[in-house]
């Protein structure tokens, strides 16, 4: 197989945001979780995503935690900012700062709740293309927007020479070979459980929540794929099941700093509104990664 270009690399983790026990943000702790999840497989990092809290940190935050990431695995692989609000002009800024500190992408979100038209989404998300040099990659997750990237929509934004790709969390294979068939976007899966069908399908890769854990073996299914060795890459899918079920049995945020801290590295409590596992959701996640072959036992990955 021929496969696709993957200008991010093809196994991203959208990285969790250490905090401390106070809740204060843990700059050292995201330093020493970026290097270890580089030496882990990842190509990239997302930073300051869904899974990073982006809506509970603040733009002080998010700037100081993308600065501190960059320091620490400098190009080894490609930092991706989560730089995307609702207000145009805000991700805008985020944008400009978020080239400035050195990221080596954006991720830019639909804009939620206000949900706008598809002409406006056009013009929002052109907006942050604009504002930067850097390649761009959209974030199509309309589970928590309220709103979806439409097939047109994302035809006319591929048409944008530095909205590269899409992180696909839509759950609508029809639609993405429409856009894969009309387009040199490159797609992501959004969600680690749609890898392999999106691969069939002409996507590149993930950004993962359970490549916290598992990045080698996801970068093998990939790259069995890829080989034409379907019947591999098959049994890696139904290998990873438990822990893809794991990990999303509550918002995956939740799940990956509960885990983290079972091996003993940096993540610390999550903020309100999210809660942190229980103890019996903890009881249950162990026993997942445990059938996956990714047990919670220090110094395991």
């Amino acid at each position: 197989m021929d496969p696709s270009p993957a200008p991010f690399g093809r196994v991203l983790t959208a990285m969790v945001t250490p905090f401390t026990a106070g809740g204060a943000l843990d700059l050292d702790g995201a330093q020493v979780l970026a290097r270890h999840l580089v030496d882990a497989g990842n190509d990239g990092l997302v930073i300051s995503g869904t899974t990073g809290e982006s809506a509970t940190t603040t733009e002080a935050e998010k700037d100081d935690l993308l600065r501190a990431v960059v320091e620490a695995v400098g190009d080894r692989c490609s930092v991706v900012a989560g730089v995307g609000t609702n207000d145009t002009a805000a991700s805008v800024e985020r944008a400009t700062a978020a080239t400035k500190i050195g990221a080596a992408g954006l991720l830019a979100v639909t804009p939620y709740y206000n949900r706008p038209p598809q002409a406006g989404v056009i013009a929002h998300l052109r907006a942050v293309a604009d504002a930067s040099e850097l390649p761009v990659m959209l974030y199509d997750i309309p589970a928590r927007t309220g709103l979806a990237l439409e097939t047109e929509t994302l035809v006319r934004l591929a048409e944008h020479p530095r909205i590269v790709a899409v992180k696909d969390s839509k759950f609508d294979l029809e639609g993405t070979s429409w856009v894969l068939s009309r387009t040199d976007l490159a797609v992501y899966s959004g969600d680690d459980r749609w890898t392999l069908p999106l691969l069939a399908l002409g996507g590149v890769g993930v950004v993962g929540t359970s490549t916290h854990l598992v990045a080698a073996r996801t970068g093998e299914m990939i790259a069995a794929f890829l080989a034409g060795d379907v019947t591999r890459a098959r049994e890696l899918h139904e290998s990873l099941l438990p822990l893809y079920s794991g990990i999303f049995r509550a918002p995956g945020t939740i799940m990956v700093k509960a885990a983290l801290r079972e091996l003993g590295l940096p993540g610390g409590p999550v903020r309100l509104p999210l809660v942190d596992a229980t103890p019996e959701q903890l009881t249950v996640l162990v026993a997942d990664c445990a059938a996956a072959g990714s047990p919670l036992v220090r110094g395991a990955v």
